[in-house]
C-alpha cells in the first residue's frame, strides 16, 4: 500500500485484509454518487437539468469508455495514470466524434473527480496533472443594434409570437439567458443604491450573482406583463424550444439577415457585443453577465473588433481615389 499508493491507514489496511470496500473508491461508482447528489439539487430548483443532464452524460461516455478500453465495469482512482484521461480525450474525438470543445466539457468533470478524490484522502496526487486542454473559441452569434429596433418594430404575424419577441428582447437589455429569465420573480427586481430598480439575482448554470440595473425598455416589458401569471414569476415563459420556433418565424419577418441562425441564446451574446460596442467597460459587463471569468467576456471584445474590421473593409474602397492621388504626389 505504501508502495503503489504512498500512503496508508488502520482502516485501509482492515478493508483490504478483509476484502471488504475495497471498491469504494471507484471513479465511476464516487460519479455516481456525486449525480444523486446533484439531482436532489435540480429537483429542490438550486441547480440547472441541463448541467445534470450534461453529467449523465459524461458518466455513461466514461462506463463506455472503461469496458471497451480497460474490460473492467469499474476502477479504483489508484488504478488512474495520465495515460487515462489521454485515451479518454481520444475517444471522445475519435469514437464517439465529438467537436473540441465538447471534448473540453465532458473532460472537466472527470478532472474534477480526481481532484475530489484527492480532497477525500482517497489519492495523494492527481493522475491528470499534466493533462491540458483548453476551450478554442468560435463565434457568438448575434444581431446588430440596429436588428433590435427592427425586431422591436416589427408587427407580430400571430398573437403567440408577441411574448416571445418582448422576452427575446428583454434578454437583448438586461443579458438574462433563458433559464434565468424564467425563474426571474417579482423579489428579484429591487430599488437599488442609486435609485434605480435592478435584477437581482444568481445564474442558474454557474450560481454567479447577475446584478443588472434595468434600462426603460426591459422595465416597460415588465410592466407590461405585470399580473399575467399566478405565482411570483414575471414572465408565462413557453418552453425554449417554441420560442426558438417562434424567434425563426420573426427574423425572417423582420428581414434580419445573419450568418449564423438566432435562437433565444442569441440575445444574450447580442447583449454582450450591443453594451461593449456602446463603451461599457469589460469588468462591468462580466458582472452584469454573470461570468465567472472575464476571459469569458473578453470573447465579446473579439467579435466587435472583428466587427470594426469588417466595417473598415467596406469603407476602404471609398477612399481608394483619395490614396491613389497621394501616392502620386509623394
Amino acid at each position: 500500500m505504501l508502495k503503489h499508493e504512498g500512503f496508508a491507514t488502520a482502516q485501509k489496511v482492515k478493508l483490504s485484509f478483509l476484502g471488504v470496500g475495497v471498491m469504494d473508491d471507484a471513479i465511476l461508482k464516487v460519479f455516481n454518487d456525486q449525480n444523486v447528489e446533484f439531482k436532489r439539487l435540480v429537483d429542490k430548483e438550486e441547480r440547472s437539468q441541463g448541467t445534470y443532464n450534461k453529467y449523465i452524460t459524461v458518466y455513461n461516455h466514461l462506463t463506455e469508455f472503461i469496458k471497451e478500453r480497460y474490460h473492467r465495469e469499474d476502477m479504483a482512482f489508484r488504478e488512474l495514470t495520465a495515460d487515462f484521461i489521454r485515451e479518454f480525450d481520444f475517444y471522445l474525438r475519435y469514437d464517439k466524434q465529438c467537436a473540441h470543445n465538447t471534448v473540453w466539457i465532458y473532460t472537466m468533470p472527470v478532472i474534477a473527480l480526481a481532484e475530489l478524490a484527492i480532497k477525500k484522502g482517497l489519492i495523494r496526487d492527481n493522475p491528470f496533472e499534466d493533462y491540458e486542454i483548453s476551450m478554442e473559441e468560435t463565434d457568438r452569434g448575434y444581431i446588430l443594434k440596429e436588428d433590435v429596433e427592427k425586431l422591436m418594430m416589427c408587427q407580430v404575424p400571430h398573437k403567440r409570437y408577441e411574448l416571445v419577441k418582448d422576452i427575446f428582447i428583454f434578454s437583448c437589455f438586461t443579458g438574462l439567458a433563458y433559464a434565468d429569465i424564467k425563474k426571474l420573480t417579482r423579489s428579484n427586481i429591487q430599488s437599488f443604491f442609486d435609485g434605480h430598480q435592478w435584477i437581482i439575482s444568481r445564474r442558474k448554470k454557474s450560481d454567479v450573482a447577475s446584478n443588472v440595473r434595468l434600462m426603460e425598455i426591459p422595465k416597460r416589458i415588465i410592466e407590461k406583463y405585470q399580473g399575467t401569471t399566478r405565482n411570483e414569476f414575471i414572465f408565462p415563459v413557453p418552453t425554449n424550444a417554441t420560442c426558438n420556433t417562434h424567434i425563426g418565424k420573426l427574423v425572417e419577418k423582420a428581414e434580419i439577415i445573419t450568418e449564423q441562425k438566432v435562437t433565444f441564446h442569441t440575445a444574450r451574446h447580442t447583449f454582450g457585443t450591443m453594451f461593449l460596442t456602446e463603451g461599457v467597460p469589460l469588468e462591468s459587463l462580466s458582472k452584469m453577465m454573470g461570468h465567472k471569468n472575464i476571459s469569458t467576456t473578453q470573447i465579446y471584445a473579439k467579435i466587435t473588433s472583428q466587427k470594426i474590421s469588417k466595417d473598415m473593409d467596406l469603407v476602404t474602397p471609398k477612399f481608394k481615389a483619395m490614396e491613389e492621388a497621394f501616392m502620386m504626389a509623394i
